[in-house]
């Protein structure tokens, strides 16, 4: 981190409640320091109650940018002067830039996500199926860059049935060159229709702490299909250790995490950082683990 900071030194940051755990100030920091950029990145707590507050302040005091991590993404929304075209279309924000006395809000879990798949996974989206488990707001993410990355169908599978309906209602105007279905998550426990899915990904918290969907059985997936989990932990989830015994090629979500937060860096900084700089920092601080040629693992 930089510790020669001066009335000079630029504000970077990222906002959550809670926000202790975040992994952000870590490579954020660390791109600054290898660029020789006058810049500090900092954790701030915002209760919900307080966030109209902390983002006049944040704006009074004049940051350069911050990260909005939950349970802030859409509630910031209506907070901010100018909303760029992916952020209008998830309807969530999790990088926000200052320019001039404006605040404008970007989503970059859409392009990390795309990234993490070309990068970790040497997945090819362009006319691909795809299944994805959840249809929260990383799930509505999700859709947007598989969409614009030229997926071909998109299936959600959520508990709530509802509600993944919903979500592909939003979408199938934007979207009308895609396939958008919903499907019961029973889909998961060995359905055949698994074989016809390139590529699985699992938006939704399940796998934290040791949590699991019911009944899980990949076997009938295709030898060349995909399962990316979202989830980081120091463990592997269930879901990818049950890729792992169909020798499904797969990987979690800390290359997603680093791309995002790559894309923030440039949005703030107009610099790349360090190629591989802020992943590695990421795999260092979870156990150092790799994530490709097969092997699977989570954050």
């Amino acid at each position: 981190m930089n510790t020669n900071l001066t009335g000079k030194t630029g504000i970077l940051g990222i906002i959550g409640w809670p926000v202790a755990h975040s992994l952000s100030p870590l490579m954020q920091n660390a791109a600054c320091v290898a660029l020789g950029l006058d810049y500090v990145y900092v954790p701030f707590p915002v209760a919900p109650e307080n966030l109209r507050k902390a983002v006049d302040g944040l704006r009074a005091l004049g940051v350069t940018g911050f990260n909005v991590t939950i349970p802030h993404k859409e509630a910031i929304v209506g907070l901010l002067d100018i909303l760029s075209d992916e952020a209008r279309l998830i309807g969530a924000v999790n990088t926000v830039k200052r320019e001039g006395d404006r605040l404008t809000g970007h989503n970059t879990d859409a392009a990390g996500l795309i990234t993490s798949l070309q990068d970790d996974l040497e997945f090819d989206i362009k006319g691909s199926r795809v299944l994805l488990l959840g249809a929260g707001g990383a799930a509505r993410a999700a859709i947007v860059g598989l969409c614009r990355a030229g997926a071909a169908s998109v299936i959600v599978a959520n508990r709530t049935p509802d509600k993944a309906e919903r979500l592909v209602a939003d979408f199938r105007s934007a979207f009308s060159g895609a396939n958008l279905a919903v499907s019961p998550l029973d889909i998961l426990k060995g359905d055949q229709r698994l074989k016809d899915v390139d590529l699985l990904i699992n938006t939704t918290a399940v796998g934290l702490g040791g949590t699991t969907f019911d009944g899980v059985d990949l076997a009938p997936m295709a030898p060349c299909a995909c399962v990316y989990d979202m989830v980081y932990s120091p463990a592997l989830t269930p879901l990818l250790a049950e890729a792992r015994r169909n020798s499904l090629r797969s990987a979690n979500g800390v290359g997603m995490l680093a791309a995002q937060g790559e894309a923030a860096f440039s949005f703030w900084t107009g610099c790349e950082p360090p190629n591989g700089l802020m992943k590695s920092r990421l795999m260092a601080a979870l156990g150092g683990q790799d994530m490709l040629d097969n092997e699977v693992y989570s954050k």
